[in-house]
């Protein structure tokens, strides 16, 4: 076969709808209860998608072709399923949500599976960035038909949040704090009235696209992060806030950090070799530099870098690849490199924070016996 023969890979990134077709059609069929309009699930099923079924054998209240009689929908967002309700709550009032937090906290996440749950669709996103312009929101123009037919229906380029208004779904816009204020007010009008003026096709029945039953926004922006432009009050007033915290539960948040990092190696080609021993000293030293204090309850001085649970992750996959494709040693060894490429991401001087890490919790752990302790404790010199 030569490399023009060679089939399309697979996709790296499969969206949650596309996922999780078989949990939607399956909650679909097994709720049949009222539902917002233009929802494809009742809004207790969405609830059920994003947070499982507490390990419940659910059943179709009737056989339908294609779905099993029963099952288990599994978690997909692990924290407060009370934050969850909340959320959903407000999509059924048609009302704008804005979920913020610390980097790294699955906000991305937690949008993309309630997108996909309400409407169907993760697909309708804006990226927000410092170049993001308020085309973006409203809407763009196809210029071979503008300067063949001049401002025609035909040529108008719908933005992902007018597609979204057009057809009654949930609009997401990843990261709107870094959009310039004048770009990030062009939602105001939109979440306000509901409609968007197409000033160029006045005086025909297109110069006016109103919302459709359904419609709504989902942004989310984190709490740290340079480059962030204030929202205004009156875009303020039109979202709910809800804050997604840090991961409470450390086994929570250890398996969470497992799953996802064998997900990515095995996306990489090869299967998850890393001891659960090294994935949990792994999340104890980000839970332990996160809060500012060790489980033991020693102090710790917290580094400037956000070391997020997320991140936790890309250093657990990197760790498994580096175990698959480069063996050699214990992959113990590897991880004090790995965390200081990530406390180094932001400050020069949490690098002298991680050493005192290594000076205190690390030294006291291995001195009271811990073998892992012990050799994570004789790597120190690999930190300078």
């Amino acid at each position: 076969m030569t490399l023009t023969e060679q089939p399309a890979p697979a996709r790296q990134i499969v969206p949650a709808e596309e996922r999780y077709a078989d949990e939607l059609a399956f909650l679909a069929a097994q709720d049949t209860g009222p539902r917002p309009p233009g929802w494809a699930l009742t809004p207790r099923a969405v609830v059920t998608f994003v947070c499982g079924s507490e390990g419940a054998e659910l059943a179709l209240p009737k056989r339908r072709a294609g779905l099993p009689a029963k099952l288990v929908i599994a978690p997909k967002f692990v924290g407060e399923r009370a934050l969850v309700e909340r959320c959903v709550v407000t999509l059924a009032g048609e009302r704008g949500l804005l979920l913020t937090g610390e980097p790294g906290t699955a906000k991305s996440m937690l949008s993309e599976l309630l997108s996909a749950a309400v409407c169907g669709t993760s697909a309708l996103t804006v990226q927000g960035t410092a170049g993001t312009t308020e085309d973006a929101f409203r809407y763009g123009w196809n210029y071979a038909l503008l300067l063949a037919q001049g401002p025609t229906p035909q040529a108008v380029v719908d933005s992902p949040v007018l597609s979204a208004m057009r057809t009654g779904r949930v609009a997401r816009v990843e990261e709107i704090t870094r959009c310039l204020p004048e770009v990030q007010d062009a939602l105001v009008s939109i979440l306000s009235d509901r409609r968007v003026s197409v000033p160029e096709l006045t005086a025909t029945e297109d110069a006016l696209v109103s919302a459709a039953p359904g419609f709504t926004v989902i942004a989310t922006a984190n709490l740290r992060d340079r480059g962030v432009s204030e929202m205004s009050a009156a875009l303020k007033r039109r979202f709910n806030f809800e804050t997604v915290a840090p991961i409470a539960d450390p086994d929570a948040e250890a398996t969470l950090v497992r799953r996802q990092a064998v997900a990515a190696v095995q996306r990489a080609g090869a299967a998850f070799g890393v001891d659960d021993s090294v994935l949990d000293a792994l999340v104890t030293v980000f839970r332990d530099l996160r809060s500012g204090r060790s489980s033991e309850g020693w102090d710790v001085e917290r580094p400037g870098t956000v070391m997020s649970t997320a991140e936790a992750v890309q250093v657990a996959a990197s760790l498994g690849v580096a175990a698959a494709y480069l063996p050699g040693g214990d992959v113990l060894d590897l991880l004090p490199g790995h965390l200081l490429g990530v406390v180094r991401k932001d400050d020069p001087a949490d690098h002298g924070r991680l050493l005192g890490y290594w000076d205190g919790p690390v030294r006291r752990r291995a001195e009271d016996g811990s073998a892992m302790w012990r050799r994570l404790w004789d790597l120190r010199g690999s930190l300078r």
